[in-house]
């Protein structure tokens, strides 16, 4: 029996009603990066109450196409699913997502909602005021770098998006020639990637998004700024960025190719695997640099992921349990503290754990910036256009092709279109 199953049996977070319907099964739609948490929570489940679950795995891309479609089909297959946080409204608006706010207030002692970290829950959960999912996978970013060529060149971390760009050009300078470049950046037209990069900056040069009133603001100081540091951190960077996504980034830094990469705080378990990394223990994790006046890190909240019921499903009750395991403090700490689950911090509890500090130490003291007044993407009805039009005006920029300052204007005014 595994870790995380032996920790649901018993776990006080189930219903009784859970219990009753032995033999039932759930259908559970899933985002493929959340698909190895996901499967040890339905053993767990399905462990306790008798309640088989399948999972079903999509692209990331693609879990609101397939609700649509579920619905409009008839189908109604899926009870249960995931989805990235900024989607939210639209999932709402298109009536695919149910509102538990009654079901959260009725298991408050068994969910805790406090133990969420504030500034994950509430971008993640609340539209309108009201609930709509509970956090699953709270991703942040951090600065990753090797600390083996580091150390061979006489450098140390960068606290400043500035001193990013001279140590990247100073190891590029020194090491190009045997193939190891100063840093991996996810560079490809992608919104979970390029834009990630961007908001590392925008977030820590003291921008957002939108402003107070909700209104676009990448005409921003702050948003030139971050485009423009974005910009000039290409030329030392891993070729190409503009073809690089994850994948790529990842695989160049943990077999020693690039020295620093901007990255999810699971990245410190993929760097510590003695199978895959050839950098065990050669590695390092700082929070985010700073830039302009800012004087402390800031932490977007790059990707993030929540759970929530089928509007139309018909086992609702079924659904909410599952999903009240999955995102309860027990099976969270486990999946954090598990290789290969996906899940990064979203409780208080589980990031300040001893057992956190005793997995991975490191990336423990880089999440603890997603404490500090985290940066949420726009999660508005046409967040996923706005987002798909920010990520092309980046990707055009970073190719060379446009300046910053042309990309940040038109990126402004195609969402002050779509949100007139």
């Amino acid at each position: 029996m595994g870790l995380a199953v032996g920790a649901a049996l018993g776990s006080g977070v189930l219903s009784a009603r859970a219990y009753a319907q032995a033999g039932e099964t759930i259908t559970v739609l899933m985002s493929q990066p959340q698909v190895g948490g996901a499967r040890i929570v339905a053993a767990a489940f399905e462990a306790e109450t008798g309640v088989k679950v399948e999972i079903v795995p999509v692209p990331l891309d693609q879990i609101q196409q397939q609700l649509t479609l579920d619905l409009q089909s008839g189908a109604k297959r899926f009870d249960a699913f995931d989805y990235w946080y900024i989607s939210k409204g639209s999932l709402v608006e298109t009536g695919v997502l149910e509102d538990i706010t009654d079901r959260i207030e009725a298991d408050a002692d068994e969910i805790m909602p406090e133990d969420f970290i504030a500034t994950v829950y509430d971008p993640y959960s609340l539209y309108n005021d009201r609930r709509y999912a509970l956090p699953f996978d709270g991703d942040t970013h951090a600065l990753f770098y090797n600390t083996e060529i580091f150390e061979r060149n006489g450098l140390t971390a960068p606290k400043t998006w500035d001193e990013v760009i001279t140590t990247s050009e100073a190891i590029t300078k020194a090491e190009s020639a045997n193939g190891i470049y100063g840093m991996a950046l996810m560079g490809i037209r992608a919104p979970l990637q390029n834009i990630s990069v961007f908001a590392n900056r925008l977030a820590n040069y003291g921008g957002e998004f939108l402003d107070a009133d909700g209104r676009p603001a990448l005409d921003s100081d702050a948003a030139l700024m971050a485009a423009q540091n974005l910009v000039a951190t290409v030329p030392s960077a891993l070729p190409t960025p503009a073809e690089t996504g994850f994948d790529q980034a990842l695989t160049a830094f943990v077999g020693g190719r690039a020295a620093m990469t901007e990255g999810w705080i699971d990245l410190g378990a993929y760097s510590e695997d003695n199978e895959t990394s050839k950098i065990t223990g050669k590695w390092d994790v700082v929070q985010l640099p700073v830039g302009g006046s800012q004087t402390e890190s800031r932490a977007p909240l790059n990707a993030g992921w929540a759970l929530g019921i089928a509007a139309y499903g018909s086992k609702k009750d079924l659904a909410w349990e599952f999903i009240k395991l999955a995102s309860s403090a027990k099976m969270h700490l486990d999946l954090l503290t598990t290789t290969g689950s996906g899940i990064d911090p979203t409780r208080i509890s589980a990031l300040t754990s001893p057992e956190y500090e005793a997995f991975n130490a490191r990336s423990q003291r880089a999440a603890s910036a997603s404490l500090n007044g985290a940066m949420a993407w726009p999660t508005g009805p046409q967040a996923p256009r706005m987002l798909e039009s920010l990520s092309e005006q980046l990707a055009i920029m970073i190719s060379g092709e446009s300046t910053p300052e042309e990309a940040m204007e038109l990126a402004q005014k195609s969402w002050e279109r779509l949100l007139r």
